[in-house]
């Protein structure tokens, strides 16, 4: 026999749950079914490495109104980044290293200029449609890096500070990055503080468990949705397990990489399946190193194909001993696991540092994700993603993949997940009563 509610909610990321506390504020009767064991999606705070550390989602700034909203209403406060000391990069075939004004002196210029016209084609980046962003949105890094014609050095600079957003620089547009530095008045490093510096002191976990607190809705972990059927009066919901959940409403909060692991009846529309299809090439690794004593505190920079890891960055000091958080645009490139690998990576920017421990999760190979954050391929914006924005029938979407503005953020997976119990809202309120 189906359970019945007025709305089902697929995927306990920050998109669900918010969804879900919006739609019981408005007495809605809602279930969230989630895949994992957990709530948090492609957020994940653990404590295995000594202290508890992000191993997906963690950065977050004032400058998010959603996200900053949340942290005020919870009374949760921000943990104070570690000061660096040096920076250290490889470029032109050479480890280097200087302050952090030397760097940027150094690589900021060119920053600058791959974001210089981000204003002129999102003007308002909240809404795409306020300009033709078809040939823009067909421009890829690869393209922007050649077209800036970047003597070696300082190609291999940008090439590092961008690791952080770019694993395949041939198959990601620009215009994701643009429309970032545009939510960001154009200022690059705004946008980078705002991505790679600040964090929630208790922990991303913190957050999303005041919000799920604040909610009537059901939360049931453990079981993944194979099916969705959308007819003339609802949708029918069905688990693998054999579950069946008949609602007005279903809002689909999976990843964009996982959303043909549901089969959709009718079948989605050309442009969400093509979106479904093509997925985002982002199947990096975020790792947590354990460095033994406490060493300087650095920023170290590689561009792609240098070195696995390209990004590495201190972020606390435990018990004597050193956090580094490093990024790696390819997750088969090293395992966390083999910590020669990793002390060999990283001793390339540091040549004395030790490894004591790692962790990591690999977002990659978790079939709930089968990638890290979205970022767009070339069309996808200007095409694909305001046709999965819309509503399907009884079915909507949600999340940071697709979000208004803030796309592959904490703040993308709120606001998506916001609007999405508001227009549910909004339509079944509309529809006529049987």
């Amino acid at each position: 026999m189906n359970e019945v509610f007025d709305v089902v909610v697929v995927g306990a990321g920050f998109a669900g749950i918010t969804a879900a506390r919006d739609l019981t504020a408005e007495g809605k009767s809602v279930v969230v079914l989630e895949g994992r064991d957990r709530i948090g999606g492609r957020t994940y705070t653990d404590d295995k490495i000594g202290r508890a550390v992000e191993l997906g989602g963690a950065y977050v700034h004032w400058t998010q109104p959603n996200l900053w909203r949340e942290m005020q209403r919870h009374g949760l406060e921000l943990s104070t980044p570690v000061p660096i000391d040096r920076v250290h990069w490889l470029a032109d075939g050479a480890l280097h290293s200087g302050t952090e004004a030397e760097f940027d002196a150094l690589a900021g210029p060119g920053m600058e200029r791959f974001v210089e016209d981000a204003r002129e084609h999102f003007p308002y980046p909240h809404d795409v449609h306020t300009t033709d962003i078809g040939e823009i949105d067909l421009e890829t890094f690869a393209d922007r890096m050649k077209r800036l014609d970047l003597d070696p050095a300082e190609r291999d600079m940008l090439d590092g500070i961008l690791s952080y957003t770019v694993a395949a620089p041939d198959q990601q547009a620009v215009s994701q990055i643009l429309r970032w530095a545009a939510l960001y008045f154009g200022d690059w490093r705004v946008l980078w503080e705002s991505g790679a510096y600040w964090r929630i002191a208790t922990g991303t976990k913190s957050l999303i468990e005041a919000i799920a607190a604040e909610s009537s809705a059901d939360i049931r972990l453990s079981t993944p949705v194979s099916a969705i059927a959308n007819d003339g009066d609802g949708v029918l919901v069905t688990t693998r397990a054999g579950e069946t959940f008949r609602a007005k409403s279903v809002i689909v909060t999976v990843p964009v990489n996982a959303l043909n692991t549901i089969d959709f009846s009718p079948a989605l529309s050309e442009g969400s399946q093509r979106l479904a299809d093509e997925g985002h090439p982002m199947r990096n690794r975020k790792m947590w190193v354990r460095a033994k004593g406490e060493i300087e505190a650095f920023t170290a920079y590689a561009p792609l194909g240098a070195n696995p890891i390209t990004i590495a960055m201190t972020e606390y000091r435990l018990d004597g001993d050193t956090l580094i958080v490093c990024f790696c645009p390819d997750a088969t490139a090293i395992d966390p696991d083999d910590k020669d690998a990793v002390q060999d990576a990283l001793r390339a920017y540091v040549p004395d540092l030790e490894v004591v421990d790692t962790d990591g999760h690999d977002w990659a190979d978790d079939e709930f994700s089968q990638g890290t954050w979205m970022m767009m391929r070339p069309g996808q914006l200007s095409s694909a993603v305001p046709d999965i924005q819309k509503p399907h029938g009884h079915v909507y979407f949600a999340g940071s993949d697709i979000a208004p503005s803030f796309v592959g953020w904490i703040e993308g997976a709120l606001e998506s997940g916001a609007l999405a119990a508001r227009n549910v809202v909004r339509d079944q309120k509309a529809a006529p009563q049987s």
